[in-house]
């Protein structure tokens, strides 16, 4: 059997996508700067898409800027909102820990630059408290950034309250909603965003496309510097076709969010219940408040990668954690700030499920993850000492 539960990594790209793309790249050829009419025909096709993904986002049209993905539109949000609070002599930034590296490698740079970076602790479920976000605003805190949805984890934050905290305090609020965008139903005014950062590829579009949401007013700084694209904020050629195909992807995905969601949420609380029988295990992350397709758990006493290329010899196609850090041999920097010592931290495992999931998949997943367990548990030295009360069990 194959199953590809894999898609907080990336997903499947969706035929609706396909489709735009391939009519972009067989009759839409001009460049959208041009001012002939093979030009403008494809700026047609640009605008059309900026409506179609404000629309959804519930913002305005020229809000709108399309980037080659989460990466670049998290580094562009980070240091046009640094760049603001420093001309108002305000350059203190909050986040949080578990942050993707997009988010705190930009937060390390403006480091050292100048700038105080708080990172927040989060609870041991996953969670940001809001009160703590704003009992650490200060008078010269210029930016708040909060990930909408963990990226490993799958846990959901409050994002309309920690919004509303700061639209109070006068600071601007930016969400990496990479994860969360087409599985989630967004709206940045009625959440009280000011910027947002998104990407294709996780909701069915394709690769190396996104989109930073900056609210009117917002000056943005240049990342990539060129021509006059973009409002003059994003040099470089848009990428037509992938832009078109992201705008249906995400149009599809909205679409049907009230459809599959359910589907989705029974399956994954399923396999959560059937791999919680597998002893000391633990899931990671709030069980109610999170991504719809994510399991996440901690098996104590195996390593991860050994637990993934084994399921991948079943048909599994699964990961540890983030797809951005797979080559990393450090224990996840999500799982030790929810508080997982290293040891457990190693044993994890990230399955992302999507609709098409079926009922004997999901037993499939359930009885080759335990079986796998049980057989790595089984050759284990380091099991074997705590089986035999030599060293202690932490779950």
């Amino acid at each position: 059997m194959y199953i590809y539960a894999d898609n907080a990594a990336t997903t499947k790209i969706s035929e609706s996508a396909i489709a735009a793309m391939l009519t972009c790249m067989k009759e839409h050829n001009g460049n959208p700067s041009s001012l002939h009419s093979d030009g403008q025909d494809a700026a047609e096709i640009l605008d059309k898409s900026r409506e179609e993904i404000a629309q959804i986002l519930g913002c305005l049209p020229s809000e709108i800027t399309f980037t080659s993905g989460g990466s670049e539109s998290d580094n562009q949000a980070l240091v046009s909102a640094a760049v603001i609070g420093a001309r108002k002599n305000k350059k203190h930034i909050i986040s949080t820990t578990f942050e993707h590296h997009a988010v705190l490698h930009t937060l390390e740079h403006l480091k050292t630059q100048g700038y105080e970076i708080t990172l927040l602790n989060v609870s041991e479920k996953g969670m940001v408290d809001p009160e703590l976000v704003k009992e650490s605003i200060r008078d010269d805190t210029c930016l708040v950034s909060v990930m909408y949805a963990n990226n490993e984890i799958g846990t959901v934050q409050d994002i309309k309250k920690i919004g509303a905290i700061c639209r109070e305090k006068g600071v601007l609020f930016h969400t990496d909603a990479v994860q969360a965008a087409g599985h989630i139903k967004i709206n940045v005014n009625e959440e009280n965003i000011d910027m947002l950062s998104l990407s294709a590829h996780k909701f069915n579009g394709p690769k190396g496309t996104g989109v930073l949401f900056a609210r009117k007013g917002i000056r943005l700084t240049n990342v990539i510097y060129g021509g006059a694209q973009e409002r003059g904020k994003r040099a470089g050629t848009e990428n037509l076709p992938a832009i078109a195909g992201m705008a249906a992807a995400l149009k599809e995905s909205y679409e049907k969010i009230d459809e599959v969601t359910p589907h989705i949420i029974k399956a994954r609380d399923k396999i959560i219940e059937g791999l919680e029988k597998i002893p000391h295990s633990v899931v990671n992350g709030d069980r109610n408040m999170r991504l719809p397709g994510n399991v996440h758990m901690c098996f104590e006493g195996i390593e991860g990668e050994s637990l993934l290329l084994l399921l991948d010899n079943r048909g599994i196609k699964a990961s540890s954690g983030s797809a951005c850090t797979s080559g990393s041999l450090d224990p996840s920097h999500v799982l030790l700030a929810i508080g997982r010592p290293h040891e457990i931290a190693h044993g994890s495992l990230r399955l992302t499920i999507d609709e098409t999931i079926t009922d004997e998949q999901v037993k499939y997943i359930i009885d080759n993850v335990t079986e796998v367990v049980t057989y790595l548990r089984n050759m284990s030295p380091l099991w074997r000492d705590k089986v035999n009360g030599i060293k202690p069990f932490y779950i």
